[in-house]
Formats: C-alpha cells, sequence, structure tokens
C-alpha cells in the first residue's frame, strides 16, 4: 500500500446507538429548521427579491419541506398575551395611573423637568403598549365605556410633542380603515366618540405647533391626515366638518411653505383633492379662502419645469384636480378669470411641458356650460385660439408621462372648441368660425376625420351591447365611455359651423361626406340623441334652451 494511501486512509465510522430522547431532539432540530425557513420565507414575501443566494434558495425547497412550513404556520400558537376585556381594562387603568401621575409631577415641579422625566417617559411607554388595542376592534366600544379616547385627545395638547406624536401614532392605528371594517359595532363607537369630543378641531390645532423639520413630527403631520382621511372614509359628511373646523384652511397654508418637495406635501395634495371631491361646500370653502390663487400659484411652477420625480407628477396631478374640482363652483370660476387662470393654462398649453395635459383638462372645466361665458369670450381675447387649434389639427403623438391617452386629449379639445361655439358672441365668435375657412378647410376636413374615427368606435360598440328597457341606461353610459361623448362634441361643432360660417364650410363637409358613402342622417340623429340626454348642469330653463337650439341646429342642418 502506498504511504499517501495510507495516510489518507479513514477508518469507517461504526454507526452510534442512538441514547434515549434522541429521537425527540431531532423532532425538535426538525421543527426548529422548519421556523427558520418559514420564518425567512415570510420575510422574503414582504420583502423585494433579494440578490443573496441564501434567500434564493428558498425558492427550491421541496414539496415536502413547503408541506412541513404550512403546517408550522397553521398550529404555532400566537406569542404574547390574547387582548381580551380583562387586559384592555389592565391596560387603560395603567394608562390612566401614569397620565395622572405625569400631569401631578408637571404642576408640581413646572421647572425642574428631571423631576417628571421618569413619569414622562413611562406615559410614552404606556402609550406604545396601548397599541396592541388596535388588534381588537370588537372591544372598542368597551374602551369606549371606560372613557379612554377623551383622555387621549387631551394628550394632543401636551406640552412634550413627542407624546402628542406618540397619541396621534396610536390613534392612527386604532381608525385604520381595514381593522375598524372588522367590526362594525365598534367602528361605530369610535367614530361617534372621536366626533364627539372634536377630534378634528384638536389635530388641526395640534398640526400648528409640530416642526416638520424634525423627522418625528414631520411624521406626526402625516399620521394626522392619515388619522382625518381614515376618517373621511368611513363617513364621506367627515369631510363637511373637517373643513369648517380648519383643516382646509391649513392644507391651504401648507402647500404655501416655501420649503423642498417631501412625502407630506404630496400627501397635503391628496388630502385637498379628497375633502373636494363631490363636495360644493367644500369648494365654496376653498374660493373664500383664496384658495383658487393658492393652486394658481403652486401649479405657476410647473409652467417651464418638468416634475423631478413621479411622486413630485403626482402632487401636480392632484393640483390640477383640485383645481379642477373647484371649478365646478360658478363663483370660482369669476376667481379664476380674476386671477388670471386662464393666460397661466394658455402659456402652459404652449410651453409643451407635462403641464399641458392637466392645463388642457382645467381650461374644459373653465369654460363649460352656462358660466362658462366670461372665460369663453376672455379666451379667444388672450389669443387661445392660436393655442388650441394647432393641438385640435395634431393630436401629440408621445404624450409625455402617458397621462393622457389620444382620446382624452380629443375629447377635453373639442369640448374647448364646443364650449366656445356655445358661449362666444360678438367679434369673438366671428373670429371663432372663421378659423374653419383658414388654409382650404383644413380644420373642417379634420372635424369629418374626428367624426368617423369616434363613430367608428361607436358602432363597434353598439354591435356587443346587449338590448333591452332595464339595460338603457348602463348602455348609453358605455356608449358615452367609448366615444359616444367626443362624437356629439364633434357632431355639435359640424352643425354649429354649418349655420354661423359661409356656405362653402358645409358645401366641404358634403363633399366629404359624399365621398366618404355616408349621409347627414347620422349626424342629426346624434345630434338629436345629444339633445334629449344634456345632463343636469344649469337650471331647466338653460337646459330647455340649449335643447330648442341643438334641435334648431339639426333643422337647418
Amino acid at each position: 500500500m502506498d504511504v499517501g494511501e495510507l495516510l489518507d486512509y479513514k477508518p469507517p465510522q461504526a454507526l452510534k446507538r442512538p441514547t434515549e430522547g434522541e429521537g425527540k431532539d431531532d423532532e425538535s432540530e426538525r421543527a426548529k429548521k422548519m421556523r427558520k425557513i418559514a420564518r425567512a420565507k415570510a420575510q422574503q414575501m414582504v420583502r423585494a427579491p433579494s440578490p443573496t443566494p441564501s434567500l434564493q434558495a428558498l425558492d427550491q425547497i421541496s414539496e415536502e419541506e413547503r408541506a412541513e412550513i404550512v403546517k408550522y404556520v397553521e398550529t404555532e400558537e400566537v406569542q404574547g398575551d390574547v387582548v381580551d376585556s380583562t387586559t384592555i381594562k389592565k391596560i387603560v387603568l395603567n394608562f390612566e395611573k401614569r397620565s395622572l401621575k405625569n400631569r401631578e409631577m408637571r404642576i408640581k415641579f413646572p421647572d425642574s423637568p428631571d423631576k417628571f422625566m421618569e413619569s414622562e417617559l413611562e406615559l410614552h411607554e404606556t402609550l406604545q403598549e396601548m397599541r396592541a388595542l388596535s388588534t381588537a376592534p370588537d372591544y372598542y366600544p368597551l374602551l369606549v365605556r371606560l372613557q379612554v379616547i377623551p383622555s387621549l385627545l387631551e394628550l394632543l395638547a401636551h406640552d412634550n410633542t413627542d407624546i402628542a406624536v406618540a397619541t396621534i401614532e396610536l390613534l392612527q392605528e386604532l381608525t385604520d380603515v381595514d381593522i375598524l371594517n372588522e367590526s362594525e359595532e365598534g367602528a361605530d363607537a369610535l367614530l361617534e366618540s372621536l366626533l364627539e369630543h372634536q377630534v378634528i378641531a384638536l389635530l388641526v390645532q395640534n398640526l400648528d405647533r409640530l416642526d416638520e423639520t424634525v423627522k418625528e413630527e414631520a411624521d406626526g403631520v402625516h399620521n394626522t391626515l392619515s388619522i382625518i382621511e381614515n376618517l373621511t372614509e368611513l363617513r364621506a359628511d367627515i369631510s363637511v366638518e373637517a373643513g369648517k373646523q380648519g383643516l382646509l384652511a391649513w392644507l391651504l397654508k401648507r402647500l404655501k411653505v416655501k420649503a423642498p418637495f417631501d412625502q407630506n406635501k404630496l400627501y397635503v395634495s391628496e388630502m385637498l383633492s379628497i375633502i373636494l371631491q363631490d363636495n360644493e361646500k367644500n369648494r365654496t370653502l376653498l374660493g373664500e379662502l383664496d384658495g383658487i390663487d393658492t393652486l394658481l400659484q403652486q401649479l405657476a411652477f410647473y409652467k417651464r419645469h418638468d416634475p423631478s420625480s413621479p411622486e413630485e407628477h403626482e402632487l401636480m396631478e392632484n393640483l390640477f384636480n383640485c383645481l379642477c374640482s373647484s371649478l365646478m363652483v360658478p363663483p370660482n370660476r369669476d376667481r379664476f378669470l380674476k386671477g388670471e387662470g386662464l393666460q397661466l393654462m394658455n402659456l402652459m398649453l404652449r410651453e409643451k411641458k407635462t403641464s399641458r395635459n392637466g392645463s388642457l383638462k382645467v381650461l374644459d372645466y373653465a369654460m363649460s356650460g352656462l358660466h362658462g361665458k366670461d372665460n369663453c369670450n376672455k379666451f379667444v381675447d388672450i389669443l387661445g385660439l392660436r393655442t388650441i387649434f394647432p393641438l385640435f389639427m395634431k393630436t401629440p403623438k408621445k404624450n409625455r408621462k402617458k397621462v393622457l391617452s389620444s382620446e382624452e386629449h380629443e375629447e377635453h379639445v373639442c369640448s374647448i372648441i364646443a364650449s366656445m361655439l356655445r358661449n362666444c358672441r360678438g367679434s369673438q365668435r366671428q373670429r371663432l368660425i372663421s378659423k374653419f375657412t383658414e388654409n382650404d378647410h383644413e380644420k373642417v376636413d379634420r372635424l369629418l376625420e374626428l367624426h368617423f374615427k369616434y363613430l367608428e368606435k361607436v358602432e363597434e360598440i353598439d354591435d356587443h351591447l346587449e338590448e333591452g328597457e332595464e339595460n338603457e341606461d348602463e348602455n348609453y353610459l358605455k356608449r358615452l365611455e367609448g366615444g359616444l361623448f367626443t362624437l356629439q362634441l364633434v357632431d355639435y361643432i359640424i352643425v354649429e359651423v354649418c349655420a354661423a360660417g359661409p356656405s362653402s364650410i358645409k358645401q366641404r363637409v358634403m363633399q366629404i361626406l359624399n365621398l366618404r358613402g355616408a349621409s347627414l342622417k347620422t349626424i342629426r340623429h346624434i345630434m338629436r340623441e345629444y339633445a334629449g340626454n344634456l345632463g343636469e348642469e344649469g337650471d331647466k330653463d338653460w337646459r330647455d334652451q340649449e335643447q330648442q337650439h341643438i334641435l334648431h341646429l339639426v333643422d337647418k342642418f
């Protein structure tokens, strides 16, 4: 035998006889291993895919191991105390004791922080422990009966902002929508108690003293807005109360703060959008608080600059939505006109930045319907026709950031032109009509091109609709969404310019329709359907007048 082989030789190891209890150890080792894998797997699920091989290896576990993990997850007992009525009473009693002790120490030694600091730390610790209460929404009625809500709300005015911020964090967890949806009774009891004790007014008062340059206090502002959002999501009528109790004024003030973009500013714009949604009282209040000017000032920055990140882009979109929402109240349209909102939107359209999409939408809202008359005439005066018609003639191919689809773009542009035809009078109307005879009637050609494009879309939808009276309204809405609304606007422009313009416009329309084998009947039919479904804008007299005007145009056509 070679010397090297001798040196490498190892005798075969005899199998050890299992000692008593070793089988049990193997089992426990195996269980530990499974727990480890289960925990790692759970962490991997909540974390983004990791490039590290240790976590990637988990994807290659066998079916047997997978079954073991599932079994372990299902059967493992929850660690920690179960929250029941006894636990809750214990936690609340402890909170009340420590809160009282802290109050007494502060009164006793107002100028000696070292004397009351310990009681403050204990109180802060208790507030952290109380977060366990949010896991048991069924016991919220008990919390209300134990009078814990007024005690918590008192802490919002605590001299130490750390205590106020910890209280806000606790309230944010208690009012989490997903948790409240688990127990209707618990949600109702908590909401009633919070509203009874003026929670929104207290939260807004507290916002004024929080310093957002301190991270913890900035988080406190974010959590405060989150509490109010949770409450408004559960009860829409809370939005009006929130507006009255100072939230709207604070949001507008916060938007004006000259500071770099941050998450709180984004959240403020979201909250403003939420409380203006379908809420006429808040829209009116925003106008009274000079909110239209504030929104225009904030948007003016984006006239020549694109947002630097997706989050900032979302902020800009929220501000545009807030402005559109506000313009649904007639007095705000006058404020928009006086605040030179039309000039700003017109400049945005010319600059061709991302803000162009939002400005188009705002102009549509500002100029539509009965109350858009002054804005329509002013838009012609500030040479807006030079801006809007190039966009009408050519839909931008590459719509920045895909904010507006080409269909939405065409809808807004056609709506603006239709509004001007409806509302402009005198020299402004003449300037508008003469646009359709320029460059050998190129705009009439474009009108008919859009007519056929959207007629095709509507016919395609009509082929798939179910017949029946009960589906009538639903079908009409589907057709509107599928392109009928834009088709109605295009055809309204056609009948208006044919009636008001020189005869050459009508001749050009007839010529193109004959070339395409189409007839005037289609346009007439669409306009009659439009006249019969004018919606609810304006008063009844205005709707009747508008209906008669459209039918008169159709007869003339």
